[in-house]
């Protein structure tokens, strides 16, 4: 696990608002569990391929704080700002997107959304079209770490642009 991952990880836990739980020193070693988990699931796959994942997801859970954070470490990783915005209407914008990056997107959906309808044959069949089995793995790996951040963020009422990661 590299520095920047647990440093990404543990803004997670940070800039709650007053009468919430700080989850990362309520719950250390779930937290690192979780860390683990994430860092884990990242191995392997494209860092844009992660951060849209993490951008739809985000969108989907109405997660400000793990958006924000998201689409800033997307733009210093060099996403242009056209793709972020077309990330929330990708299925109008699919020539800005790669074969696998829709797969994965529609997969984050169909995952992150799983009691509207569950995970329908086509969109799990496009992916394991798109990704071998260790990618496939990992990138639903990833949809349930930021899920699950997602719903931590939410749940302790974390304050989008309070990211304090320098």
């Amino acid at each position: 696990m590299t520095t920047n991952t647990i440093t990404a990880a543990n803004t997670h836990s940070h800039s709650h608002s007053a009468g919430r739980i700080d989850f990362a020193k309520a719950a250390p070693k779930v937290f690192r569990s979780l860390i683990g988990f994430d860092a884990a699931a990242r191995e392997g796959l494209d860092p844009a391929l992660v951060e849209l994942i993490q951008i739809r997801a985000s969108h989907l859970n109405h997660c400000a704080y793990c958006l924000h954070m998201h689409t800033n470490d997307a733009r210093k990783a060099g996403e242009s700002e056209d793709r972020l915005h077309m990330v929330a209407v990708w299925r109008e914008a699919r020539h800005f997107f790669s074969a696998r990056e829709c797969a994965a997107l529609a997969l984050t959906e169909a995952v992150t959304l799983v009691a509207d309808g569950g995970v329908p044959d086509d969109v799990y069949a496009e992916a394991a079209a798109q990704f071998d089995e260790r990618e496939l793995a990992h990138v639903l790996s990833l949809i349930l770490t930021i899920n699950t951040w997602n719903r931590i963020a939410l749940s302790t009422a974390k304050v989008a642009g309070t990211d304090e990661r320098k």
